[in-house]
């Protein structure tokens, strides 16, 4: 990103939070005649660059939508690879990122992934915990609507131990329930690729989001289509629910 366009984006008030639908990776390698397996490393390329572009901003937090519950059910190869692609990821990219204040983070249900990419994933957690540069969150194993049911039967079940009344469950308390609970409602999400949809991803959390669309695949998001984002949004008149 030219250094021009990054004082542009920075003379305006940048989202706290940045949420991102990482979408197209196969598109891209299907416009090239390339393998799935080639956008998705292309994507991981991708992830990286719009890491220490959000570091160069000074964005506070940056959230990734990295594989969804939904994802299973991909062919059992395209899996493999993605699993490989994760574990590659967390031993290549965690030092680095630790050197530049990044603390990492993971949601979603670890148990299904194999014990190997838990140790790193809990090792990447450990080794950033007390950074105080960007917050990178990654969602791995991750449905919004799982997320929901699992805070509800957390609430549920301390009111049957007693813990909690009925009546002292509110927003603040289900919020306190869910995988973000130290996270604050994302400001802005970014869909990559043309869709126009959540897929699940942070559905309580994105209630006063604002969107930003854009039909450049996953693979080709860079530092300038970032700050194209953030630009939109800066011109945007954020009322949440209250007359302007």
């Amino acid at each position: 990103m030219a250094t021009d366009v990054a004082n542009d984006v920075r003379r305006g008030a940048l989202p706290r939070h940045v949420a991102i639908i990482m979408d197209g990776n196969g598109r891209w390698a299907r416009a090239q005649a390339r393998p799935r397996s080639v956008g998705h490393t292309a994507g991981v390329e991708a992830l990286r660059e719009i890491v220490h572009g959000a570091v160069d901003l000074d964005l506070e937090y940056l959230t990734f939508f990295g594989f969804s519950t939904e994802n299973w059910k991909r062919p059992a190869e395209e899996v493999s690879f993605l699993m490989g692609l994760l574990r590659r990821y967390l031993k290549r990219e965690v030092a680095g990122l630790h050197e530049r204040g990044v603390r990492l983070r993971f949601i979603g249900a670890r148990a299904r992934f194999d014990s190997d990419i838990r140790a790193l994933i809990d090792g990447a957690e450990a080794l950033t915990a007390e950074n105080g540069g960007l917050n990178v969150t990654i969602a791995l194993n991750y449905g919004g609507r799982e997320e929901i049911v699992l805070a509800a039967q957390r609430l549920a079940a301390a009111v049957a131990a007693g813990e909690l009344s009925v009546e002292e469950i509110d927003e603040s308390r289900f919020q306190a329930a869910l995988f973000t609970c130290d996270l604050p409602a994302p400001d802005l999400l970014i869909r990559t690729s043309g869709e126009q949809r959540l897929s699940n991803f942070l559905l309580w959390q994105s209630a006063y989001t604002e969107f930003v669309f854009t039909d450049v695949l996953w693979p080709d998001f860079g530092r300038a289509e970032l700050a194209a984002a953030l630009e939109d949004y800066q011109a945007r008149d954020r009322r949440f629910g209250t007359v302007g």
